[in-house]
């Protein structure tokens, strides 16, 4: 596995991939079938540690939650707090999620467009900090506080947008450059219910942009500035949300256009600004990270098995795997890494791999340069550890398992494959609905 130390964009490898961590792939397809998930917890503990150390050192005040919705699975989730990283999360079930495995209230951050109001009352109770998305949830929130006879410290997300990336996701939060914003947060503060401690944005996702999170932070510190001569109250936390780009490269990117970039680019662009802005000020707000991407996706890769071979009427190979959009959501968006898993004899050809399910769209990449893999032989897909967990949907197939590579070399499986018992099993079957015994 290649890291965010190296480029984010990829050239394809022709070299097989053996191993992951030392491990043989072929050892891991034997235990725990094809396909199968592979996260490397040595790619993953270097990316948290490089992230938080690069930001650590550019500004007094950081804090970084874990974007949940990136992959919440047990183990990831459980390794990043380990690490002493805060939780992320933008729904109930990601909430429960995160207080199932331990996370105290005050250590997890609400964001999300829907926020019902039984989430709301539970975070009031257990202490979480809520990010307002619209006026109705602030009204919402306002009345919960009320019940609850205690006034409640928020942010709002605020949508902005960025001369670098042209646009903004106006579909989140309030709007900067209409006075939205402002307009809300002055809202906020005469509430005698709420109290408006932080500001955030979130610009999109997979930003290989250093120059936008510059921009970002700019405006937030003079909506910030704004906020404070108006209220008279400080502002405690600056969120700059998450987006920072893996190891993939986005179908229809330039290839080479973010090589050499790394993390140390984007914390810098961002600790240079909030120096500049914020120097003289009565105490350092907070900065707020809620990173994802960057530090589970290329600690991830799929192994998946040849199950037939094709020509195409242009005269491309075809490879069929037992793997496809059901579980690798994100090659909608990604041209991911693909290489053979053994030596395979014979020239790369131009080929198209296919997966499994009887939809048209079932493509997940091609042509590409491939040697001429056959049946029983693997690819390794890579970087494939950022929301494919999370998107993953049981559709014609049940989802494989997924295991993880400790650092000392042992492999863990931390989610078993899924049995017919697991996708039936919420199901009921009235009387009147059960087919009668078929005749010999």
């Amino acid at each position: 596995l290649m890291g965010m130390m190296n480029k984010f964009s990829r050239v394809q490898s022709m070299q097989p991939q053996t191993h992951i961590d030392g491990v043989p792939v072929d050892t891991l397809v034997e235990m725990y079938g094809s396909p199968v998930f592979v996260f490397s917890e040595k790619t993953m503990v270097a990316r948290f540690r490089e992230l938080r150390d690069a930001f650590s050192r550019r500004f007094a005040k950081v804090r970084i939650a874990w974007s949940y919705k990136t992959n919440y699975l047990d183990a990831i989730c459980g390794l990043l707090h380990q690490e002493g990283w805060d939780a992320e999360v933008v729904s109930e079930l990601e909430y429960a999620m995160a207080r199932r495995l331990g996370v105290p209230g005050p250590r997890i951050v609400c964001n999300g467009a829907h926020k019902p109001r039984r989430w709301l009352e539970r975070a009031a109770a257990e202490g979480s900090f809520v990010q307002l998305d619209h006026f109705d949830e602030l009204l919402l929130l306002e009345d919960v506080a009320r019940a609850r006879g205690q006034r409640l410290a928020v942010g709002i997300r605020v949508n902005l947008r960025a001369p670098s990336l042209g646009g903004s996701w106006e579909r989140f939060g309030f709007n900067l450059e209409s006075g939205e914003a402002l307009d809300a947060a002055l809202r906020v503060a005469q509430s005698p219910w709420l109290q408006l401690r932080g500001v955030h944005c979130h610009l999109g996702t997979f930003i290989p942009i250093p120059a936008a999170y510059a921009e970002s932070a700019r405006a937030l510190c003079r909506l910030l500035h704004r906020i404070e001569e108006r209220t008279g109250e400080p502002i405690e936390k600056l969120n700059l949300g998450g987006g920072f780009p893996s190891g993939n490269t986005l179908v229809g990117a330039a290839g080479e256009a973010a090589a050499d970039l790394t993390i140390e680019d984007f914390a810098a662009a961002i600790g240079d600004e909030l120096r500049a802005r914020l120097t003289g000020r009565a105490g350092l707000p907070e900065l707020l990270l809620e990173s994802g991407r960057a530090l589970v996706d290329d600690a991830g890769s799929l192994l998946a098995t040849v199950v037939g071979t094709r020509r195409q009427p242009g005269g491309v190979r075809g490879l069929v795997l037992d793997a496809g959009l059901n579980i690798l959501y994100t090659a909608h968006w990604y041209r991911h890494r693909m290489v053979a898993a053994q030596e395979v004899p014979g020239p790369e050809v131009p080929t198209a791999v296919f997966g499994p399910l009887c939809m048209n769209i079932d493509a997940l990449a091609g042509p590409i340069a491939l040697p001429p893999l056959t049946v029983g032989q693997q690819l390794v897909i890579s970087c494939v550890g950022a929301y494919n967990n999370t998107q993953w949907m049981q559709f014609s197939q049940l989802r494989p398992a997924v295991v993880m590579v400790a650092a000392d070399g042992s492999v863990e499986l931390v989610r078993r494959a899924e049995t017919i018992d697991d996708v039936k099993g919420p199901e009921s079957l009235p009387a009147r609905y059960a087919p009668p015994p078929y005749a010999d």
